[in-house]
């Protein structure tokens, strides 16, 4: 059997924060390059009302979360309708290149919060 404590640190990093790094690239990719057609398209929503301005304009870290809020409001909306945060409209009307990037976001934060307990876990049990 191979033990990571044998491997180059860099490729100990890579292999298991990788997916979090790929999560974390391509989110910042979706906040710089489709955040506005985001906006434009959740226009009638309470939270782009509310934040609109502000979204993009605030830093690494508040991009990152701005990205994951519209990704949940839109691939569940079912509680931020509930709760009057997005327009049903909205969300029946959002661009579907739109929401398959935010899929994949997702799918990409998933898998890499799945790796990193399998790593954490694999870890723990050496």
């Amino acid at each position: 059997m191979i033990s990571i404590d044998t491997w180059p640190p860099w490729v100990a990093i890579i292999v298991t924060g990788g997916w979090g790094l790929a999560g974390l690239a391509f989110s910042l990719y979706l906040s710089h390059r489709h955040l506005d057609a985001m906006k434009e398209a959740l226009k009638n929503s309470r939270y782009i009302y509310l934040w609109g301005r502000s979204l993009g304009k605030r830093g690494f870290l508040w991009s990152l979360l701005e990205i994951a809020k519209i990704a949940g409001m839109v691939v569940w909306p079912r509680a931020s309708i509930r709760i009057g945060e997005v327009d049903p409209v909205d969300i029946k009307n959002f661009p579907p290149h739109l929401k398959h990037l935010l899929v994949i976001n997702l799918t990409l934060m998933t898998i890499a919060f799945a790796w990193l307990a399998i790593a954490a876990v694999l870890i723990k049990l050496r």
